[in-house]
């Protein structure tokens, strides 16, 4: 999709913010960028859509070189969304989000198709928000609004310059969630610049750990925390989250316990507001005294439009006690390519949920004790 051919950039005065980077980004992969301050990784990110130009290599997208594409019209093929989100002020949330199909020659009728479709995706009832202006969202709303606006004309690359760098903690997190179903349900090839750690763990495929110009590290998440290359990655990766020994921990102690549960006496439709108020992609299903009965996901629902929530749950959820080894349990759901893991004891009452963010937690808690940076 997206390839780097022992590309440099030099600014005036001979600054080098890139050297020789070579790289291939594959279709439908979620590649995060992170490193300190100058390490070249937003530079990196520009040349892609040639807001910098390489001084030096080829950089090449779906095959062509991009240097051999006009500009604007490749700027127009590629979503981007940045941290201080660059809505229009004076436009509507509707006009916003319809701008580049609209400049992209999209008759009116498929540009209000494609904003009814995009805006419940990050929980905007079109309704509501439509005609509103900018200033009249919260922070969050606003970045909802320039993820989908990179989204409206269907771009199969899409590039996010540290898109949530400036919200707060729990709006962050609401957000990279909101991502991660975006990217499950859509596939899309996403090129992500931050310099969080805990960010670029729970969202990328793979990470690329740049220094001084060049792709110093390249690896998964799991392969990144297990085996950092030196000091530099094991000290970006953070000594305070390497601390414990995780053959200790037991999976209360990474669980997470805010949890998503529905009746299974509720209707498919409830179960759908529950998913978009909560912007998950699945819920758990719990009777009256909160033993786990299954798990209903989206897709299921989308297969089956009426009935109950007891009339499409899967009851086949593996799951694991509270006082289970943590590291036994990671090792089940990285086996099982499960997203999740439902916490149950005795009595199968769901008493947590252990997800991949949780597992990222721990894994970099034990990429030293493993001994992985000796």
């Amino acid at each position: 999709m997206v390839r780097f051919e022992h590309v440099s950039k030099v600014y005036a005065g001979g600054q080098k913010a890139v050297d020789d980077l070579s790289l291939t980004i594959e279709r439908g992969e979620f590649v995060c960028f992170i490193g300190p301050s100058g390490c070249g990784k937003t530079t990196t990110m520009k040349m892609i859509n040639r807001l910098h130009e390489p001084t030096a290599g080829t950089i090449s997208v779906n095959g062509q070189d991009i240097m051999q594409m006009d500009p604007v019209e490749l700027r127009r093929s590629i979503g981007y969304v940045i941290q201080q989100i660059g809505l229009f002020p004076h436009m509507t949330i509707a006009q916003n989000v319809e701008l580049v199909p609209r400049l992209l020659g999209w008759d009116a009728a498929r540009r209000q198709q494609r904003i009814n479709e995009l805006m419940p995706m990050v929980g905007l009832d079109p309704a509501i928000y439509r005609d509103r202006y900018p200033k009249e969202l919260s922070g969050g709303q606003q970045q909802r609004v320039g993820v989908i606006r990179a989204l409206a004309a269907e771009p199969d690359l899409i590039l996010m310059d540290e898109p949530f760098g400036a919200l707060d903690p729990i709006t962050r997190e609401t957000l990279q969630d909101e991502l991660k179903r975006l990217q499950a349900k859509l596939k899309k090839t996403i090129i992500f610049v931050t310099h969080d750690m805990d960010e670029a763990l729970k969202l990328a495929d793979r990470i690329v750990v740049m220094k001084e110009g060049r792709a110093h590290q390249v690896a998964t998440p799991e392969e990144l925390l297990r085996s950092p290359k030196d000091e530099f990655v094991a000290q970006f990766i953070g000594r305070d989250r390497l601390s414990e020994n995780p053959s200790t921990l037991l999976v209360r102690e990474i669980m997470h316990r805010r949890l998503v549960t529905v009746d299974p006496k509720h209707g498919i439709a409830e179960a759908v507001v529950t998913m978009r108020q909560r912007h998950v992609n699945s819920v758990l299903v719990t009777d009256e005294q909160d033993r786990l009965l299954g798990i209903v996901t989206a897709k299921e629902i989308e297969e089956v439009k009426r009935g109950t929530v007891a009339d499409v749950m899967r009851t086949d959820v593996p799951t694991v006690l509270p006082d289970a080894h943590a590291r036994d349990a990671i090792g089940r759901m990285y086996l099982d390519g499960l997203d999740h893991l439902p916490v149950v004891d005795e009595q199968r009452v769901l008493v947590g949920l252990i997800t991949r963010s949780s597992v990222a937690e721990v894994l970099s808690r034990s990429a030293w004790q493993d001994g992985g940076a000796a």
